[in-house]
């Protein structure tokens, strides 16, 4: 099976969707063969493609969602769709787990979130040293990754726009 993107933001000049799947989400579409009512239905036409993309969609082209949400640059607060969520199910839709790092988005929660995710132990300093973006070194990678180097990362430290010591 390939690996789902579990979250993803798209910002665009009509504004902002917000899109998670949780695989052990109650509102699973696995669960019904499709994902829950109300999830999608309300979405406008000018964000359909950021749950329609087919790097979030299964192989059947079936969009892999729990939870969506999206503000147009009109609106004045954010919308969802019109949910009947299950009784007595804390994070149905997984919101609470998968965008734990929007409401929190310290050194700390990343290295919870990593360490669970990827069942590794994340050194948090190196962490720390990159929220805080400092120039990254070769020290810093190999603490958070030993099998890259600065060489592996320039082309994306490039695109993202990132320091490195290396110029």
């Amino acid at each position: 099976m390939p690996v789902r993107v579990p979250a993803a933001v798209v910002f665009s000049p009509e504004g902002v969707c917000i899109r998670g799947f949780d695989h052990e989400a109650v509102m699973s579409p696995y669960g019904d063969d499709g994902p829950w009512p109300g999830v999608l239905d309300s979405v406008p036409e000018v964000f359909r493609h950021c749950v329609t993309e087919p790097a979030f969609c299964d192989e059947g082209g079936m969009p892999v969602v729990t939870a969506c949400l999206w503000r147009a640059t009109g609106d004045d607060r954010r919308r969802v769709g019109e949910i009947d969520y299950p009784d007595g199910v804390s994070d149905p839709d997984g919101a609470a787990h998968l965008f734990a790092l929007l409401v929190e988005p310290s050194a700390e929660a990343f290295r919870r979130f990593a360490e669970d995710y990827y069942e590794i132990s994340v050194d948090l300093d190196a962490v720390r040293h990159v929220y805080a973006l400092h120039p990254l070194t070769q020290p810093v990678v190999t603490a958070l990754n030993a099998d890259v180097t600065m060489k592996d990362l320039a082309d994306d430290l490039a695109a993202a726009r990132y320091p490195s010591a290396a110029g």
